[in-house]
């Protein structure tokens, strides 16, 4: 778990510095984001690097964990509290994150899957259904 935690502070700190871009998801092509959720348990403020796919004016994340047994601690933040800030590089905003159900959910894990194809294997190494979740930009005029 703590060499996740430190890869991931490393990707952070990459992406932070270069406006979005970090070399090893540049040479794959993955868009990356940084997604800011507030503990669901401890109420701290939470920041994990992700890959994303779009679907109109929406954000698309899949809760895959690397196929893990179990959801990543960032699903359960968004469950908990699903007003979340989104970086893109050249961009911070707040979204607020919609768990889909079928057949969204397919669709889009799918959409997924064929650009990132990790995400089929993902959904192969694990027995649970991986949520897909949506994040709508909020308007901040409203």
């Amino acid at each position: 778990m703590s060499s996740q935690k430190e890869y991931n502070q490393t990707v952070i700190a990459e992406f932070r510095a270069n406006n979005g871009r970090v070399k090893h998801f540049a040479v794959t092509h993955t868009p990356l984001l940084l997604l800011t959720t507030v503990g669901a348990k401890s109420g701290q403020s939470r920041v994990t690097p992700l890959a994303y796919t779009t679907d109109g004016d929406r954000i698309i994340l899949i809760a895959s964990d690397k196929g893990s047994p179990v959801h990543p601690g960032w699903y359960h933040n968004v469950l908990a509290h699903p007003i979340v800030t989104v970086e893109t590089g050249y961009e911070c905003f707040q979204a607020r994150a919609v768990v889909m159900q079928e057949p969204e959910r397919s669709r889009l894990y799918t959409q997924m899957a064929n650009q990132l194809a990790g995400f089929a294997e993902y959904q192969r190494k694990t027995s649970r259904k991986i949520p897909v979740i949506a994040l709508q930009r909020i308007d901040a005029s409203h």
